[in-house]
C-alpha cells in the first residue's frame, strides 16, 4: 500500500527532528532505510555505496523497461539553530532542516511507496543523496562510480521546496532554474613597513582596494546585460594595527551565473585582473577558484517541455512559471551528466530558505507526490529518448 498523507506527515516530522550535516547523515540514512524496507517488494533492490555510506539508492524494476528514470532527494541539513517553536523541532542542537530537505525526502518516499504498490513500466532509481549543502554530494557520487550498470539513470529529476509559491504548486521553467556557484579566495602579498615610510613598503591594502573596484566591473562590462551574473566579495582581511603598512590581504567571495559558460567567462576575467594587479602593483597574487559540484541547474529542453505540459494540463496540479534563481544547487552537476529537470514545490511560508524559522506547509507533501507520480507515469508512456551527455 502507498503511504497515506498522515503517514507521510509523521515521517516528515521525524526526519525534521533528526537533522544531520553533510556526510554525517547516519541516523537519517538508517531511518530512510527502515521505512523503505517496510515497502520492499520482489522487484525492489536497495544499495548503500561503500564509497558514500550515507547515500541510499533504491531500484524499482519495471514491467517492460525502456529506460531507467532517476529521482533524487537530498538528505542533509544546515548548521542553523531552529527558532520555529514547533513541537517536532530539531533535537540536534545547532542543526536544522532549514532548507526543507525533510520535505524533499518525504515526497520521494511517497513517490517510491506509490510505485512499490503500482509497479512501473520503466525502471525507477531513487537516489537519497547526502551532502547537498556542502561537500558536493552529487559530484562525489558520480565520481565514485555510483551510477553504473543497473544503477545508471537515463534521465534524472528532482525538486526543491519554495516558500514563495502556494503550498503544493509546481514551479518550473525552460532553461536554467538555479545559478551555478564558484567560491574564490584571493591572497595578496606585498611588503610591510612603517606607516610613515610608505615608499619603503608595498601596501597590500591599496592593491586590494584597487582589485575590489576592478572586480565590480566584471559583470558590468563582460556579461551580456540581458543575462545574469553576480560577483560578491563577502569577506576581506588585512593588517594588524593602524600604523603598520600591511604586507598581506585576503579576499573571499562568490561567483554566480546562469550557465556554465558564463561562470567560466567570469573566472577568466578574475584571473586576468589578478595577473594585472601583480604587474601594476608589484605584489604577488594567489587566486583559488572552487566550484565543486555546484554547476548551474540547466534543465533539458525536451524533458522539461514535457514536464511543463503535463503539469499545466493535470487537473490536480497548480503550475506556476518561475524565473531563474541565483541560489545554488548541486543537482546541476548531475544534470550536466544526465539529461533531466529540476522543479520547485511550493510550501507557502513567510520565512525564507536557510532561515531558522522555515516551516513548510505540510499539505504540500501529498500534492507533490500526486503531481510527480502522475508525471512519471505519463513519461513512461512516451517513446522518445534523450541522449545522455
Amino acid at each position: 500500500m502507498s503511504l497515506t498523507e498522515a503517514e507521510l506527515i509523521q515521517i516528515r516530522r521525524h526526519l525534521h527532528q533528526i537533522p544531520e550535516l553533510a556526510l554525517q547523515e547516519v541516523q537519517t540514512h538508517a531511518y530512510l532505510r527502515s521505512v523503505i524496507e517496510q515497502l520492499a517488494t520482489p522487484f525492489m533492490e536497495l544499495k548503500t555505496p561503500a564509497e558514500l555510506p550515507t547515500a541510499l539508492l533504491v531500484l524499482i524494476k519495471g514491467t517492460a523497461p525502456r529506460r531507467t528514470i532517476g529521482y533524487r532527494a537530498d538528505i542533509d541539513a544546515l548548521p542553523v539553530t531552529e527558532a520555529t517553536g514547533l513541537p517536532y523541532a530539531s533535537k540536534h542542537p545547532g542543526v536544522m532542516h532549514a532548507c526543507g530537505h525533510d520535505v524533499h525526502m518525504t515526497v520521494a518516499l511517497g513517490v517510491l511507496s506509490y510505485f512499490a504498490s503500482h509497479r512501473p513500466q520503466d525502471n525507477l532509481l531513487f537516489f537519497f543523496q547526502p551532502a547537498e549543502e556542502s561537500e558536493n554530494g552529487g559530484k562525489l557520487a558520480y565520481e565514485a562510480g555510483v551510477f553504473t550498470g543497473q544503477w545508471r539513470p537515463d534521465e534524472f529529476y528532482g525538486l526543491h521546496d519554495n516558500p514563495e509559491l502556494p503550498a503544493g504548486a509546481i514551479g518550473c521553467r525552460l532553461g536554467t532554474l538555479f545559478a551555478g556557484t564558484t567560491e574564490f579566495n584571493i591572497e595578496i602579498e606585498g611588503v610591510g613597513g612603517h606607516a610613515a615610510f610608505p615608499h619603503q613598503a608595498n601596501d597590500a591594502v591599496v592593491a586590494m582596494g584597487t582589485l575590489i573596484t576592478q572586480i565590480q566591473t566584471i559583470v558590468a562590462r563582460n556579461v551580456d546585460p540581458i543575462q545574469s551574473g553576480v560577483v560578491t566579495i563577502g569577506k576581506v582581511q588585512a593588517g594588524t594595527i593602524r600604523n603598520v603598512i600591511a604586507d598581506h590581504a585576503r579576499l573571499e567571495g562568490t561567483i554566480r551565473g546562469l550557465t556554465q559558460a558564463m561562470i567560466l567567462t567570469i573566472d577568466e576575467r578574475l584571473k586576468a585582473l589578478c595577473q594585472g594587479l601583480e604587474t601594476a602593483f608589484g605584489v604577488k597574487v594567489k587566486l583559488t577558484l572552487n566550484q565543486g559540484g555546484y554547476w548551474p541547474v540547466e534543465n533539458n529542453p525536451a524533458l522539461t517541455k514535457h514536464l511543463i505540459e503535463y503539469m499545466r494540463s493535470a487537473p490536480a496540479v497548480n503550475y506556476v512559471e518561475t524565473a531563474p534563481a541565483m541560489t545554488g544547487e548541486d543537482f546541476g552537476y548531475l544534470l550536466a551528466k544526465f539529461p533531466g529537470t529540476m522543479f520547485w514545490l511550493g510550501v507557502d511560508c513567510n520565512a525564507q530558505l536557510h532561515s531558522a524559522k522555515l516551516a513548510p506547509q505540510e499539505k504540500a507533501i501529498q500534492a507533490g507526490v500526486t503531481a510527480i507520480t502522475g508525471f512519471l507515469t505519463a513519461r513512461m508512456q512516451q517513446n522518445y529518448e534523450v541522449t545522455a551527455k
